[in-house]
């Protein structure tokens, strides 16, 4: 009788399993992320006085979040969104003083302020990004070569289909209606000139 081994799942990875895998367009990820930032601005605001380092903490896996949760058609929008989001969520810790003007120029200086934490984020958005679409990309052309349709299965499809082509045109050409040698410039060579 035989035993059939059972490989044991580690329990990281179970758990990683049973976290939610949404895909979001383009728009629903910006979306996302803005929303989430901007609540998690205020949460900072009321709990922790507008803290700079736990703003910029929390924007680090909302950015990998957003580049996670992004569909693989709109993978592009990712790194884009994500500085986005984090303009939207700083305004409420931004401190600017009364009027219109003053709340632009805590909302700049904020956004100065916190640029490491801005590059980081999109940084981390970009590499996962770029990491799925390189992932995507080769698994696109592992199907295509386990198709036949690579490069080499292309040029010997294409290479059949010219061959196949040339001999049913020879063979169509075969079967067309005789003509005698020398119709064709004899029928010219009798037609009279204009004048």
């Amino acid at each position: 009788m035989y035993r059939v081994r059972v490989r044991s799942v580690p329990p990281v990875v179970l758990a990683l399993r049973r976290f939610p895998n949404p895909r979001l367009t383009g728009i629903g990820a910006g979306l996302f992320a803005s929303l989430t930032m901007f609540v998690l601005a205020c949460v900072d605001r009321l709990l922790f006085g507008s803290s700079e380092l736990v703003y910029g903490l929390l924007f680090l896996p909302v950015s990998a979040l957003t580049a996670l949760w992004v569909r693989p058609a709109d993978l592009v929008t990712a790194p884009i969104s994500v500085p986005i989001a984090f303009a939207v969520g700083v305004f409420p810790i931004s401190g600017g003083s009364e009027g219109f003007g003053g709340q632009v120029m805590g909302l700049v200086t904020a956004l100065a302020v916190h640029a490491g934490w801005l590059y980081g984020g999109t940084l981390v958005a970009g590499v996962i990004a770029t990491v799925r679409k390189v992932r995507l990309m080769r698994a696109r052309r592992r199907y295509v070569l386990a198709q036949g349709r690579g490069p080499a299965g292309e040029r010997q499809a294409r290479a059949a289909a010219s061959a196949s082509a040339s001999a049913s045109a020879s063979a169509s050409a075969s079967a067309a209606k005789p003509v005698r040698a020398g119709a064709g410039t004899a029928a010219g060579a009798r037609r009279p000139q204009r004048p």
